[in-house]
């Protein structure tokens, strides 16, 4: 398992991965692409992401757009990709049988080690991000999955790999029922009317974003509490603190509880919280969403009718209301096998038996090996997804 410590959403996506794997009997490793990376590329990657997120927004968001065409941009980022392929090719070599990346830097790079023939086990992508970017597609890897079927479809008809639902990757403890006396005593213990509305608003482990204008904006609509996950951010905390009529938490591990006591969820990035609140069931709403990704994902959530995206503080407290009273509301189950760790367990098995066959790197029947299994779990069927990528454009055009 190859993973990324920017933000915690894609180490939390590989840690729920590889627990579910243990679960299944098989033996995960996990490595952070940056760790591959030289120092100076490492410590720009990590911070600059933040910086750039939170205090040149339009620079970050230019970055992102470039990333989506053949351009300075993107030739820079594949320089680092290229920059980690040592790294990345020890940690490969060892035998594996099936490599996972939830980092999409990192699916670059093994892409072009599938390429050049330096990997040969079977190379599975899974994007942590409800909208797909150039970025986590690589043609060379052997799939490509997401946590809805929005993003499958439109990863799919705008990049013409075919992506496959997969489904979210979060902890057990996010889909148990609420228990309407501990949710009872939770919010009490906030300083929650019973009477009043419990807006989780949550800005990822950086605090990144606009986010007082954003708690301003919720608690402006009626009898609604804002309480407001700072993350691993003391300034923001502090900010948020002085804001009356405001709930501000740092870092928690008691989100499953919070989300199972709140009545909708705001979040500015479409990260793993908002995974954990599909997870919960827990209504979402889009806003303040931070520049690329941020506005990206909002865009492909709000086209799939998941969480919409208000620009407004009027249009907000309409979208809180209303998604307030839908109350829980969970994605359709996936069929049988199609679960994330059902395809990286079948990919496995398939790459074991052939890394164990006599002579299998020089069969023709290696290559189809892997195809089978595609073909099993219908990972190659075409999708019909014009509509929804229309939709998402249209979306992103208005934003």
């Amino acid at each position: 398992m190859i993973t990324g410590s920017v933000g915690a959403g894609h180490n939390g996506a590989a840690a729920e991965l590889i627990r579910r794997l243990e679960a299944m009997g098989m033996e995960a490793d996990c490595q952070d692409f940056l760790d591959a990376l030289p120092r100076h590329q490492r410590l720009v990657l990590r911070q600059g992401y933040a910086l750039t997120a939170s205090h040149l927004p339009a620079v970050f968001d230019w970055f992102f757009r470039c990333g989506e065409r053949d351009s300075v941009a993107r030739r820079l980022t594949l320089r680092v990709c290229t920059a980690a392929r040592s790294g990345v090719a020890g940690w490969v070599g060892q035998g594996y049988d099936v490599v996972v990346t939830t980092f999409p830097f990192a699916a670059q790079t093994l892409g072009a080690l599938k390429e050049d023939g330096t990997l040969t086990a079977p190379t599975v992508c899974y994007l942590t991000d409800p909208a797909p970017h150039r970025l986590w597609v690589h043609p060379a890897l052997d799939a490509h999955l997401t946590v809805t079927e929005a993003t499958a479809a439109e990863g799919s008809a705008r990049y013409g790999v075919v992506m496959a639902a997969a489904g979210p990757l979060a902890p057990e403890a996010f889909a148990r029922t609420p228990d309407p006396a501990e949710c009872r005593a939770l919010r009490a213990e906030l300083g929650v009317p019973d009477d009043h509305r419990m807006a989780l608003m949550v800005t990822g482990s950086l605090g990144l974003g606009d986010v007082v204008a954003g708690v301003r904006a919720v608690r402006a609509a009626e009898r609604t509490v804002p309480v407001v996950l700072c993350g691993r951010n003391g300034r923001l905390l502090r900010q948020v603190s002085a804001e009356p009529g405001t709930v501000a938490l740092g870092w928690r591990d008691d989100v499953p509880q919070l989300m199972g006591a709140a009545d909708v969820l705001v979040h500015n990035a479409g990260g793993l919280s908002l995974t954990e609140a599909l997870v919960a069931g827990l209504p979402a709403v889009s806003y303040e969403v931070i520049p690329g990704h941020g506005q990206a994902n909002a865009a492909t959530l709000a086209a799939a009718g998941i969480a919409p995206w208000p620009r407004t503080p009027e249009e907000l407290a309409e979208a809180l209301a209303a998604q307030a009273e839908r109350g829980r509301v969970h994605l359709p189950a996936l069929p049988a096998g199609y679960e994330a760790a059902r395809v990286v367990a079948a990919f496995a098995r398939q790459g074991r038996e052939v890394r164990h066959s006599a002579g299998a790197l020089c069969d023709p029947a290696f290559g189809r090996s892997f195809g089978a299994v595609l073909d099993r779990l219908r990972l190659r069927r075409p999708r019909r997804a014009v509509e929804a990528v229309e939709a998402v454009g249209v979306a992103a055009e208005v934003a």
